[in-house]
């Protein structure tokens, strides 16, 4: 798996990103082990260093946790932990950047939810 990494985003967050998003499209379920640092390390081709920080973020939010020489495991409310933590900033970061530059462009509310539905009707995400 080659992946490209954002030079707006320090790597270890992309790390976190990157297990969240493996949890929340079933690749890692409930209760399941998750790669081991080593094989993040080499997938990534990153420091192992940069690996553990993502991982701890995971552990801070409870998203993953640790059993003692077996590894680390998706925690039974992780899927919905970050799910409402990714709704969170969405609501904040990215609908009020949206309404900003719709403002400037004199776009209305229903002109945005038309723009929407164009956007899920062509089968756009």
């Amino acid at each position: 798996m080659t992946i490209t990494f954002d030079d707006n985003l320090p790597i270890f967050q992309q790390v976190a990103h990157i297990i969240e998003d493996d949890i929340l499209n079933g690749t890692f379920c409930v209760d399941e082990q998750i790669l081991s640092v080593a094989q993040f390390s080499q997938m990534f081709q990153i420091n192992p260093a940069t690996v553990v920080k993502g991982i701890a973020l995971l552990v801070n939010e409870e998203i993953v946790y640790k059993k003692r020489g077996l590894g680390m495991f998706v925690a039974a409310d992780a899927k919905a932990k970050i799910q409402q933590k990714r709704r969170d900033r969405f609501h904040k970061e990215m609908l009020s950047n949206l309404l900003n530059e719709a403002d400037k462009l004199g776009l209305t509310t229903d002109d945005i939810i038309a723009m929407i539905k164009q956007l899920r009707k062509d089968g756009q995400p």
